[in-house]
């Protein structure tokens, strides 16, 4: 488990033998028994030949003498994993203790969480428990205690952002976690459908049936078309069954400490996207979307791995959500767009009409796509660096490119401005960051006056 650390406190604060230590829930260790287990299974698919092999040689006495000691080895392994795990909640920071023969304690930040969501996978949702993954600043993998009874788990996420919104430790636990009204709900109808208006999950599947057939003829070879089909045939498995699984029911609400997000058909999620931490919005149309007016949200935030804020929706309705995730921005309408000029032809033949600009007092506004639209948002304030580009195709016919970064490393490029308007466009959306970024708001987790 990858965590954020920070050195101990030594201002007073709770000492680690103050601090009440809590196990993970007893069905633990039916989880973690499988890792020498699947260690076994790893082995045998890597290399199958002398698995198999191997298999032939075992006779049924040694066969029951081995399940006799790797399945009482595997549960007594998960049982000491278990026993060896604790975590405690202080109030700076959550501590996970861990290790079996090497023993580590990670600390994780209380100010430094993006987000703390509640998971439960299709047999977690039978047994009544749940994950919390945690999503920290300057880490790649989310942490994740795993697992909690289901209440245990949300109770745990209201107590850590409350403290990380600033409650008094006295008051952390009564807070409780807060309501949540709704906002939009994607019908699974509408998500099917939008689905199979999509051309990727079509060109895979395409792809998947046409290139092993071709092989087969070119190779004859079993191997080979299987090699190349398996991918094919998971990626578009994964465009479309895969995505109508993962956003099944998508719902949002909008609560004091952040938009809710609850999808899944089989894995439960419940997510929330923190106020004041969203860097850029992108909001999507393919195609054959524009008939019904329908739109796909996305959105990067920093640290976090949430991608998706609305799977689709008519146009006004993900409007409105970007208003609540982004309060005060309007997301500007196709008339406010400055396209690219004319010459611009000559560097980008025909998707050069796509391209346009449009600034407000609250965000940068970048458009491109000419089948599938895509208009990038950046409120000014999360404007990390502005740079301008020009390559010599480019200068010949007086155009170049103006790159915002973010700080979900991310980029918005807006592309094919007229020279000078970028070179303007440069200077002043330097200004309107550093002036954005002196009148943000802090990010706070919830509404409110913290108590002190």
């Amino acid at each position: 488990m990858t965590a954020a650390h920070a050195p101990e406190d030594v201002t007073g604060h709770e000492s680690p033998e103050s601090v009440r230590e809590r196990r993970l829930h007893p069905v633990t260790p039916l989880r973690r028994a499988w890792a020498p287990i699947a260690v076994l299974l790893g082995w045998a698919v890597h290399d199958m030949d002398q698995a198999q092999r191997q298999l032939a040689q075992l006779t049924a006495a040694t066969l029951a003498i081995g399940l006799g000691v790797l399945v009482p080895a595997a549960a007594l392994y998960g049982f000491l994993t278990w026993w060896f795990t604790h975590f405690g909640v202080t109030d700076t920071e959550l501590r996970i203790r861990t290790g079996l023969l090497f023993r580590r304690t990670a600390h994780i930040r209380l100010d430094r969480l993006q987000a703390v969501d509640v998971t439960q996978p299709l047999l977690a949702r039978f047994v009544g428990v749940a994950k919390l993954k945690l999503d920290v600043v300057g880490t790649d993998k989310k942490d994740e205690l795993a697992y909690l009874g289901e209440k245990e788990a949300r109770d745990l996420r209201a107590e850590l952002l409350a403290r990380a919104a600033g409650f008094a430790p006295e008051s952390a636990h009564e807070v409780g976690e807060a309501p949540a009204q709704q906002v939009l709900r994607t019908p699974p109808r509408t998500l099917a459908v939008a689905l199979l208006l999509t051309g990727a999950p079509w060109a895979m599947l395409l792809a998947a049936v046409a290139v092993p057939t071709f092989l087969w003829f070119a190779t004859h070879n079993l191997w080979t078309v299987i090699a190349v089909a398996v991918p094919l045939a998971g990626g578009a498995f994964t465009n479309s069954a895969g995505r109508f699984i993962k956003e099944y029911d998508w719902t949002v609400g909008e609560s004091p400490d952040g938009l809710r997000i609850d999808h899944g058909l089989l894995d439960r999620v419940h997510e929330t996207v923190p106020p004041g931490r969203v860097q850029t919005v992108r909001i999507v149309q393919p195609l054959l979307w524009r008939g019904r007016g329908w739109v796909r949200v996305e959105l990067h935030v920093a640290g976090s791995a949430n991608s998706v804020l609305v799977p689709v929706a008519p146009r006004e309705q993900a409007e409105d959500v970007v208003a609540r995730i982004l309060p005060g921005v309007a997301v500007p309408k196709p008339g406010d767009f400055t396209g690219s000029p004319r010459r611009g032809r000559w560097c980008v033949p025909v998707w050069w009409r796509a391209y346009g600009v449009s600034v407000t007092e609250t965000v940068f506004a970048a458009r491109e796509g000419l089948f599938q639209r895509r208009i990038s948002l950046v409120p000014h304030a999360k404007v990390q660096s502005v740079r301008l580009t020009q390559g010599p195709w480019e200068r010949c016919f007086r155009v170049a490119g103006l790159h915002l970064d973010t700080g979900a490393n991310k980029t918005v490029t807006a592309r094919l401005r007229d020279a000078q308007e970028a070179a303007e466009l440069l200077r002043a959306q330097a200004d309107r960051s550093r002036t954005g970024r002196k009148g943000a708001r802090p990010d706070r987790w919830m509404s409110g006056t913290p108590s002190s």
